[in-house]
């Protein structure tokens, strides 16, 4: 689900980021992720050297396919770990891979074994174990050269006394290759804290850099492949067809019930009680025959609004400009409709396209006390976009169980987007992205 609302642009802050970014809460933690990340992946790489070691040496037995098997779930636990500590401290959005019990085909252990060992998670963590810790080093080195270094210098004319009264030397020996001096005068003290400053506002985006490396190895190694992410997308749009559809049919089975088929059995008792009084009051039993014409046709008139409400005639036949233009006509507000498309889209793309124009003018009807709207459908490159526009109240917001919420699993299930922004006191602009079908 892609849903947006307007929000407001943060006002520029005085500072620039450069001069911000050493004090920043989001410098320390990173640093802190480097910092924790060798003792951790020293542990790591010594458990994943020793795992494959021992499991090599064993598979001529049978022991080593269990204690392989453990050791793959010992680096799955190590994923959950980093996982947790790369959204605490570099603020990653990363998903859970799928756990192994769902792999399985069978219920027991050996089921079990086979599923861990045939997951490809399992080998990748297995792979961050052993590629994170030669990382790890270097960037701790890197990281901690550079910070001790640049704060030690940009502090020193506060410290610098120490070398005269401990240690004997006028200052810091400063060497340009060439020659060397003691950095004890205010000139050389100034040099040597602006070098110190120059590095200190240098680490953090070196820091960000390097980092940036560490969210690549968890990323692509510690969260669920494409596939898997993929094949959970389309379960989860299947579900959601499954239950639309579902939701569509009680609500035809209810109009029909409460509709139709009541007016229709109202009908055959009438036309039962004229049929009965034709011959002993011809006079009450015409006028019974008239009332039952009435009621055929308000029952067909339902009959064609439940039509309608499947599947309209106009837009199998005409397609979505006189379609949509049918649906602005029963709109309470002056509405404007503008198609601009090279050809018609999928029978599926084009019925998503008009039920949700229908829902979005039923709630501009009944929500938005709008006089004016605007419709328009334009084709871009391989997506049919949809935009409706209303001067009305405003507010609108896809709370769960409202129309707007079952437009966006609707056009969440074809790969498609609902865009609303919707400021208090309006106007409200809603997008629909779907993907172009022919």
């Amino acid at each position: 689900m892609a849903t947006a609302s307007h929000i407001a642009q943060p006002r520029p802050h005085r500072v620039p980021s450069v001069l911000r970014a050493p004090l920043e809460g989001r410098t320390w933690r990173e640093l802190l992720y480097v910092f924790s990340g060798l003792p951790i992946a020293v542990v790591t790489f010594a458990y994943a050297v020793t795992l494959m070691a021992a499991s090599a040496g064993l598979l001529i037995t049978f022991l080593g396919v269990p204690v392989l098997a453990a050791g793959l779930v010992g680096c799955r636990g190590i994923g959950v770990m980093e996982r947790a500590r790369a959204r605490a401290l570099l603020g990653m959005d990363i998903a859970e891979p799928e756990p192994v019990h769902a792999l399985q085909r069978r219920k027991g252990f050996m089921p079990w074994v086979g599923a861990l060992l045939r997951s490809g998670v399992s080998w990748r963590h297995l792979l961050y174990s052993v590629l994170h810790f030669p990382w790890a080093l270097f960037t701790f080195v890197v990281s901690i050269v550079f910070w001790s270094v640049g704060w030690s210098m940009t502090l020193y004319p506060a410290w610098q006394w120490v070398f005269p009264r401990y240690l004997g030397l006028p200052g810091l020996q400063v060497s340009d290759g060439r020659r060397s001096w003691y950095a004890d005068e205010p000139p050389e003290l100034l040099l040597v804290g602006g070098t110190g400053l120059a590095l200190v506002l240098l680490t953090p985006w070196l820091v960000r850099g390097l980092n940036h490396v560490d969210r690549m190895l968890v990323s692509g190694l510690l969260s669920p492949s494409r596939l898997a992410s993929r094949v959970r997308e389309l379960e989860s749009d299947r579900g959601s067809v499954a239950d639309t559809a579902a939701a569509d049919l009680r609500r035809i089975e209810r109009d029909l019930h409460d509709g139709a088929q009541a007016r229709l059995v109202a009908l055959a008792m009438d036309l039962g009680l004229a049929k009965e009084k034709l011959l002993e009051d011809p006079q009450a039993a015409a006028h019974m025959v008239d009332e039952a014409h009435g009621e055929v046709k308000i029952a067909l008139q339902e009959l064609r609004d439940l039509a309608r409400g499947i599947h309209p005639a106009i837009l199998t036949d005409r397609g979505l400009g006189p379609a949509l233009s049918a649906l602005a006509a029963r709109c309470t507000a002056d509405v404007t409709v503008t198609v601009d498309l090279p050809q018609r889209p999928a029978q599926a793309i084009e019925g998503i396209t008009y039920f949700t124009v229908s829902e979005l003018l039923q709630n501009i009807t009944k929500h938005t006390d709008a006089t004016t709207a605007r419709i328009d459908v334009w084709h871009t490159t391989d997506r049919l976009l949809l935009q409706v526009t209303d001067n009305g109240q405003g507010g609108a917001h896809p709370t769960p169980g409202s129309g707007l919420a079952g437009l966006t699993d609707r056009l969440d299930a074809v790969d498609g987007h609902l865009l609303i922004h919707s400021p208090t006191n309006g106007p409200t602009t809603i997008t629909a992205e779907l993907p172009w079908r022919v």
